[in-house]
Parts: C-alpha cells; sequence; structure tokens
C-alpha cells in the first residue's frame, strides 16, 4: 500500500493490524483517482470508514484542500494518524474517534465535494451510509460519492443509478448530487 500520486508520491502506507480492516488495493485506488482525474484539487474530502486513511491520504496528497477520516476503531485511529504524519499531510487533516451515524448527525450543517464510503463488505453499512449522508445533505452542490462494496453487496434501488465498476470482487458505484442524490 502505498500513495501513487501528489506531494507525498511512493509514500508507503502502514496497514491496520489484524483482519478487521480490508484496504482498498492500490490497483482499485489508482483506477478510481483516474475517474476522478482533477476533481481532487481544492476538494473538501470526508473519509467514511477510513480504516488506514489511504482514499483520503491519496486525496491530500493530490491537492484536496482537507478531508475528515471517520473510524471508531482504535488501531485504525492510530494508523491514521501514524500515516498523516509520515506522509506530512497531517496539517489539512482532522481525524474523527467516532461511529460513522454520530459523525454524520453532529456535522449536518457541513458540505463536502468528495466522500469515500467503504465500510465492511457484505453487511447494510453502506446504504445506511448512503440515506445518512443524503438525509443530512452533506454533499456539495456537483459534489460526488465513491462506494466501495463487494460485487454481491446490493445497493438500494434509490441509488443504483450511479456509475459502476468492477475489478474483480470489488464494485465501485460513483454516484454525483447533480444527478441520482437529488431523485
Amino acid at each position: 500500500m502505498r500513495i501513487i500520486s501528489g506531494s507525498a508520491r511512493g509514500k508507503r502506507l502502514l496497514p491496520v493490524p489484524g483482519m478487521k480492516t480490508r484496504p482498498t488495493t492500490d490497483r482499485v485506488k489508482e483506477n478510481i483517482f483516474n475517474i476522478l482525474q482533477d476533481r481532487t484539487r481544492g476538494a473538501r474530502v470526508l473519509d467514511l470508514f477510513a480504516g488506514t486513511g489511504q482514499m483520503g491520504i491519496e486525496a491530500l496528497s493530490r491537492g484536496a484542500a482537507s478531508c475528515d477520516f471517520v473510524d471508531h476503531d482504535r488501531a485504525a485511529l492510530a494508523v491514521i494518524r501514524k500515516n498523516l504524519d509520515g506522509a506530512r499531510l497531517i496539517d489539512r487533516a482532522r481525524v474523527h474517534a467516532v461511529e460513522f451515524s454520530a459523525f454524520l448527525r453532529s456535522h449536518q450543517d457541513a458540505k463536502w465535494d468528495l466522500i469515500f464510503l467503504d465500510p465492511p463488505y457484505g453487511g447494510k453499512l453502506l446504504n445506511e451510509a448512503l440515506f445518512a449522508a443524503e438525509r443530512f445533505d452533506i454533499l456539495s452542490e456537483n459534489g460526488i460519492m465513491v462506494c466501495e462494496s463487494a460485487v454481491p453487496d446490493v445497493l438500494d434501488p434509490h441509488f443504483s443509478g450511479g456509475r459502476e465498476y468492477r475489478y474483480g470482487t470489488i464494485r465501485i458505484t460513483v454516484l454525483e448530487k447533480t444527478t441520482e442524490m437529488e431523485s
């Protein structure tokens, strides 16, 4: 796991010990940022279910203005802080030790341009997070949400209109506020 591009290019990132966190592969991450192209520069980013923090850190390395990292796992939070410090990006980051739903409730007046949702596979958390994001209207105008899930995981039909990309057993769904999120 490494930072692919930008100011911290090539920096290796620490993994979260144990088997509870599944990092996005470098290949999938590179494809996500190819899809995003220059939408990262200057963006306010939210990395929910941050794990190692690699998606938000990659965005910061590529010029994002700021990133909020949200996770409730203590080991993950420690790794996020170490990875941010090692990449020298801590000054534009805020790390939040809280469950995603409590974070969204307490930040319902905030807006993010780019949101990464990568909850544990196989559960209802992705749909719960999508509904909370819509309910609290946290995506900025023309904002984009990138969701990672297992191919068999089912998105609620309300959100199924996004662009989908498959990489083996991984599905990336890209939702934009200007289309899918306003229906």
